[in-house]
Parts: structure tokens; C-alpha cells; sequence
């Protein structure tokens, strides 16, 4: 049955079930009484829509309340064993794969390193051995948790470059800066993995589903819009106008700050990547006569670094300071000097993301703007303080004045995370369905213009 907007029945269902789910996931548990005005429907719509989902396995009891002098209401949760979620982080330095239940709980991990040590960076983004490490880790973290394959509501995957789609291979990665061209992630992994053939693979830009997780469980909660930067070897953007969206990938990193300046690693000139990125922040220090660890990965190089030019006080580390040794003296111990080779290149590299933030306040005006990523989890509070001046220096004052400016809180784990949150989100549009249990009359109506473009 259609009704006069276009809608049928069945988009009407789907919708009551993905506005109920939503409201015990991020607001649960709820009672029936408590989600009729939580989510806008009636009474009956909700008894309705709850009956199906606790049939389904889907939603489960989780105690009772007591109400104002009627029986207690019985509080409902969204069931964690009711599905699992691959995420899947394909980093500068390692690959990250994790599991989880469908209320984001961690079920196991394993991480396998790509090699650092080769003349050539884009060696390590060996697409044969990525789809190895891939292979190997899936099977790895669904035999530690002992789950089944079919209990997977998908595999979502965060990747470093633009993602594209065609009807042959589905997801296509084009990752300049790593070598990657034209590369059908998709398909490879589909061929290579030992999964059922209805897993959906879900591939993304990194930035993007860092900005996922932060949107829908970190520093991002409660924002409007905002802008979620990705601070590691390179640097990358996603802008989120939707709270509950999936946002977009932009590559700020490669947005030119200097006319014909440093050589960028995706072959340009002047990139802010080719200036802020930890990549080449560490290869300015080195030019400059900083001498980083040899053999060092980015992320044990970048620690000295800022071991350097921000050395512990004495006596208050961990350990490894002068005057921490069995029987000495902090009081009296030498105080180490900062670096003031170090020094210098992080001041221009906090100008230069600061002119890059001020160029994302004049461009998206966002409510706020995050910091995720290794290199900037490193970096902290103490140097985005200094970006952020040169931020409101640089940019308009209307929009400078009213953007917070700030660290993303999910950690090293932001970018799997969001990565498993791109088949959770799926799963909730379709109203708790998965993908291959519905008719083409029952998927959400996007499903219907993805097909039809496809089909093009």
C-alpha cells in the first residue's frame, strides 16, 4: 500500500523499528512508557514495534522501574549477542582488526604491523600483503571469540584515500599517497576472505569513520556539525553536518598552504601534508639536524621528538630522567634543556594547522573541531592549544568565535570503531533487518537509487 507522499507500509514499519532501536541504543535501557515520547510514536506503535524486535531477539528485558503508583515498568536494551561488527583500520604503521558485539563492546583484537623499514614507503602498503593481514586477522579475532561467520552483520573497513563504487568490483580505493591505484578492495577481499558470501564489506575513508565514532560515541555527541581531523603520517578531514549521518571525507591534507613548496608524498607541491603531517614533520626535523631513532617507526620517532623538545622535569617521569636513578636527588638532579631544533619545527607545524583549521572555520563553519589520529593523540592539549591561536588568528572572527576547538576521546580506536559502525548504521536503517533477509519492497528507499546507478 502507497500512501500520498509515496511512502508504503512497509517504509512506515521500517522507520517505528529504526526510531525504536536508535532510542535504546543511545538512550537505553527505556521503558514502553518511556519510548513513546522518546521517539514520537504512539503507544500502540510502540507495543507493536517492541513485540517484533524482543520476538526477533533483537531487544531484551533489562530489569523494571518503579512508576508513579502503578506496577513497575519493565526496562528494554538493545541485545548485544543479537550481532557482531568487524572494524578494521588499515593505518600507516599497522593494520587493526576488531570485533564486536552489536552494542560496540570489544570480543577480541589482533593487529598486524606493515613493514617500515623499506626505501620505498609505498611498500608497506603492498596490496597482496594488506589483504593478507586482512585474511588472517578476520579469521584470527572470529576464533578467539569463538563466533560464527553468520552471525556478522558486516565487515566495516577504514582505508587511507578516496573510495569509489562500481557494479563490477564494489569498492574501489584510489590511495595516492600510498600507491594505490584504482585498487578493488572489495573484490580482493571478497576472494581472499573465508566469509559467507551475504557479509556486506563496508569501505571507507579513515578520516570518515573516525568521524563516525566521535559523532556517535566521543567528543562529537551532542554537536551539530562539525569537522573530525585525522592526525597521523598524513592528515585527512571529515566533515558531519548530520549528527546521526555518515559524514564526508574531504582531503584537506592535500589542500595547498605554500605555491611551489615542499614536494608532498602524493607527488604535488605546497600540500599542508607535505608540512604537518608526522611524515614530514619528522623529515623537516631531520633536516634541520634532529636526529630521530634509527630503525624507528613514525609513531617511536615522533615520541622522541617530543621527548625532546619537551623534556619531563626532573624527578617527575617515569623513570628514565636524570636524578630518577636508585639514590639520587631529584631536587638537586640537572634539568634537561629542550631541543630547540624540535622546538622550531613544531612551531611551524602548529602554524601551519593552524592556517589549515582557520581555512575548515572559513570554509564549513562547524560547531567544533576534533583532533583523532596517532600522531595527534600524541602531539595533545599542550600543542593544539598553540593551533588553535594561530586557528582564530587566521581565520574569520564570526565563525572563529563560535567553533570549540578540541581532542577526539576514543583513543587508538577510533578509526575501527567508526569502521564497524558503517554495517551497525546499515542495520538500523533497514529497521534491524539484515541486508539479505529483505525483498526489494522491504529495503530502505536509498537501497533502490544505489541499484539504479549501479545499473548505469
Amino acid at each position: 500500500m502507497t500512501m500520498r507522499n509515496g511512502r508504503t507500509v512497509r517504509d512506515l514499519r521500517r522507520e517505528n523499528r529504526t526510531a525504536v532501536l536508535q532510542r535504546l541504543y543511545f538512550d537505553g535501557p527505556l521503558s514502553r512508557f518511556s519510548l513513546g515520547p522518546a521517539t514520537g510514536l504512539s503507544s500502540g506503535s510502540v507495543s507493536n514495534v517492541v513485540a517484533e524486535l524482543v520476538a526477533e531477539g533483537l531487544v531484551e528485558e533489562a530489569g523494571s522501574v518503579d512508576s508513579a503508583g502503578g506496577r513497575p515498568r519493565t526496562l528494554l536494551r538493545v541485545s548485544p549477542d543479537s550481532g557482531c561488527m568487524i572494524g578494521v583500520d588499515v593505518g600507516e604503521t599497522r593494520v587493526r582488526i576488531e570485533l564486536f558485539d552489536l552494542t560496540l563492546t570489544e570480543l577480541a583484537r589482533t593487529e598486524r604491523p606493515l613493514a617500515v623499514d623499506s626505501a620505498d614507503p609505498h611498500d608497506r602498503y603492498e596490496v597482496g600483503v594488506v589483504v593478507g593481514h586482512l585474511r588472517e586477522g578476520i579469521a584470527e579475532v572470529l576464533r578467539t571469540a569463538d563466533v560464527p561467520a553468520e552471525r556478522l552483520l558486516g565487515v566495516g573497513v577504514g582505508v587511507p584515500g578516496i573510495v569509489a563504487r562500481t557494479p563490477e568490483d564494489g569498492a574501489v580505493v584510489h590511495g595516492q599517497t600510498i600507491g594505490w591505484d584504482a585498487v578493488p578492495l572489495e573484490r580482493l577481499l571478497r576472494e581472499s576472505v573465508d566469509l559467507p558470501a551475504s557479509v556486506p564489506y563496508w569501505i571507507d575513508n579513515g578520516a570518515k569513520t573516525l568521524g563516525q565514532a566521535e559523532m556517535w560515541f566521543g567528543a562529537g555527541r551532542g554537536a551539530r556539525s562539525a569537522v573530525v581531523v585525522l592526525f597521523g603520517s598524513g592528515v585527512g578531514a571529515c566533515v558531519v553536518d548530520d549528527p546521526m549521518g555518515p559524514g564526508r571525507a574531504i582531503e584537506w591534507g592535500h589542500l595547498t598552504v605554500r605555491v611551489r613548496g615542499r614536494r608532498c608524498r602524493c607527488g604535488a607541491q605546497g600540500c599542508l601534508e607535505a608540512y604537518a603531517g608526522a611524515e614530514a614533520l619528522l623529515e623537516r626535523w631531520r633536516e634541520a639536524g634532529g636526529v630521530p631513532p634509527a630503525g624507528a617507526d613514525e609513531e617511536t620517532a615522533l615520541t622522541a621528538m617530543l621527548a625532546a623538545a619537551y623534556p619531563a622535569e626532573p624527578g617527575t617521569g617515569p623513570g628514565t630522567e636524570p636524578g630518577t636513578e636508585p639514590g639520587a636527588d631529584p631536587g638537586t638532579a640537572p634539568r634537561t634543556e629542550p631541543d630547540a631544533t624540535a622546538l622550531a619545527v613544531l612551531a611551524e607545524t602548529a602554524e601551519y594547522l593552524g592556517a589549515g583549521f582557520a581555512d575548515l572555520i572559513n570554509l564549513f563553519q562547524p560547531e567544533r573541531i576534533l583532533v583523532g589520529g596517532w600522531a595527534g593523540l600524541q602531539l595533545g592539549t599542550r600543542f593544539l592549544e598553540t593551533v588553535s591561536g594561530y586557528a582564530k588568528q587566521y581565520a574569520l572572527s564570526y565563525p572563529a568565535a563560535r567553533v570549540a576547538i578540541g581532542m577526539g576521546t576514543l583513543g587508538p580506536d577510533a578509526v575501527t570503531v567508526g569502521a564497524a559502525i558503517l554495517p551497525l548504521a546499515d542495520f538500523f536503517a533497514r529497521g534491524g533487518r539484515r541486508a539479505e533477509t529483505e525483498t526489494v519492497e522491504e529495503q530502505p528507499a536509498w537501497a533502490s537509487t544505489v541499484r539504479d546507478r549501479e545499473a548505469h
